[in-house]
């Protein structure tokens, strides 16, 4: 059995088996959405109103009320910020570097699982293609053994082709819709969270010494 044999005999296994996991991913791409969609909105807070907050009680020199401030945010702005904190003591540079290594982490955290929504977005219209060849195939062997005449199953055939990229398509828009949204809530949120980390390092770098906010307090 030649190759082309071997892929016709595939093909009239017929696409019922696309349908279904195009379906199954519908379903994984739903629940990864709705999770999503309800960790980032429980990890959400006012970043500008955080933002005025901390700015406050770093001109005043407060650096308890700054980190009070941020442990009363649950958002991952307040989380990388207060990572920031925490290395006051050992200098502009480790703060710094804290700062950076909670955003990472932060970013991570709330990418997680997007990359299975990007991937079945881009990916999820060629299932369905591959259905819809599947599909073809199939009408056009049946319309071989009829000896060229066009039967009311040969017409299914072609359409039940037709509808496997149709629900390729209605499960990718959704899917990289989704992602683009959460992408942009993603980036939005870590620029409030370097911006706030900039005012903590300019108040480290404005300090007396170079121990920082340590220094600064002794004063």
């Amino acid at each position: 059995m030649d190759i082309q044999e071997r892929l016709t005999a595939f093909a009239m296994l017929g696409a019922g088996w696309v349908m279904w996991l195009l379906v199954i991913l519908s379903v994984v791409c739903l629940a990864i959405i709705l999770e999503r969609a309800y960790y980032l909105f429980a990890t959400r807070d006012d970043a500008r109103r955080l933002k005025e907050a901390l700015r406050k009680k770093l001109d005043e020199g407060d650096l308890d009320g700054a980190r009070k401030a941020l442990e009363s945010s649950s958002s991952f702005e307040a989380r990388v910020v207060a990572a920031g904190l925490a290395s006051a003591g050992r200098g502009p540079a480790s703060v710094e570097e804290s700062l950076n290594g909670e955003r990472l982490l932060a970013k991570s955290r709330m990418e997680r699982n997007l990359a299975f929504l990007g991937t079945v977005g881009n990916n999820a219209p060629f299932v369905g293609l591959l259905g819809t060849v599947i599909g073809i195939i199939r009408a056009f062997q049946a319309l071989n053994e009829s000896q060229g005449q066009v039967s009311t199953g040969l017409m299914a055939e072609i359409g039940e082709a037709l509808v496997a990229t149709a629900i390729g398509l209605l499960v990718a828009l959704p899917a990289v819709a989704a992602y683009n949204t959460f992408q942009r809530i993603i980036r939005g949120r870590l620029v409030w969270a370097d911006s706030m980390g900039r005012d903590v390092l300019e108040y480290m770098k404005a300090s007396k010494g170079p121990g920082g906010y340590r220094d600064a307090e002794k004063d």
